[in-house]
């Protein structure tokens, strides 16, 4: 199938990880025939990997360094990929992270931890979206998919602004679909199950690495909750991510899309 990318200009944040989904989106996409893929993360060096693994599939890349928390950072880095590449038809929102363990009694949170949790996930996102979105007004073409988390579906690791964060990146991709719609931008979000990446991290902060045996019992009590019976992985997220970033899916917009192994329904 002819996903319709050649001409096109990408770009995708948060792919520096170099077993994160912002990667694997970005190879599938210059994969898929996508011109250029540029990509963003706060760290360059690891950004820069990225770029030369998608340079080596035959499509151009930039690598620019940005805190999507700093909008003059956003600014600037959006200035640079237009200056090379004068336009953006696909943004990919990945840049996101937990900060926080779960089940920690609300009472016992901490506030500036809220506050960065949605810098992050949400005004980062909101930022690097503001800064590509007139390119795309003008030309009347975008297409931006977002990454957003089954966790907003699932209420047992207790009350955190993770999921929050999430569930807001929910409502942002239903109004800016809504929003821009006569500008000829779609707006979708890809909500990912857990996956083998080092996003969660913190999750685990200041315990020791499990012993095989513990991991193994993790490892089954996480696949008892999924009906497909494995765990997701970052091609899965890939996949969906770039089926709604081309334009064999045009008339789908303003669409949450679990991906999460039948976790969320």
């Amino acid at each position: 199938m002819d996903l319709c990318f050649k001409g096109k200009v990408a770009l995708v944040s948060g792919a520096g990880s170099q077993i994160g989904f912002g990667k694997a989106i970005a190879l599938l996409l210059a994969k898929e025939g996508c011109d250029t893929v540029a990509v963003t993360d706060v760290n360059l060096e690891d950004a820069e990997k990225t770029a030369d693994a998608v340079k080596k599939l035959g499509g151009g890349s930039l690598a620019v360094r940005a805190d999507i928390t700093r909008k003059a950072e956003v600014d600037a880095m959006v200035k640079k990929v237009l200056e090379k590449y004068s336009k953006i038809d696909i943004l990919c929102n990945v840049a996101g992270a937990i900060l926080h363990k779960d089940n920690v009694p609300l009472d016992q949170q901490d506030g500036e931890v809220w506050t960065r949790q949605m810098d992050l996930n949400l005004f980062g996102t909101m930022n690097v979206t503001r800064a590509v979105l007139p390119g795309m007004r003008e030309r009347k073409y975008g297409v931006i998919v977002n990454i957003g988390s089954g966790s907003t579906h699932q209420y047992s690791m207790g009350v955190g602004m993770y999921a929050m964060s999430k569930f807001a990146i929910d409502l942002f991709t239903k109004q800016l679909a809504t929003a821009e719609s006569r500008s000829g931008i779609r707006v979708n979000c890809v909500a990912p199950g857990p996956a083998p990446t080092n996003f969660g991290a913190v999750l685990r902060e200041g315990l020791p690495p499990p012993t095989p045996e513990q991991a193994k019992q993790m490892r089954e009590r996480m696949l008892s909750t999924m009906p497909l019976g494995r765990i997701g992985t970052a091609a899965d997220i890939a996949n969906a991510t770039v089926f709604l970033a081309s334009d064999v899916t045009s008339y789908v917009t303003g669409q949450v899309f679990h991906v999460s192994g039948g976790s969320v329904m």
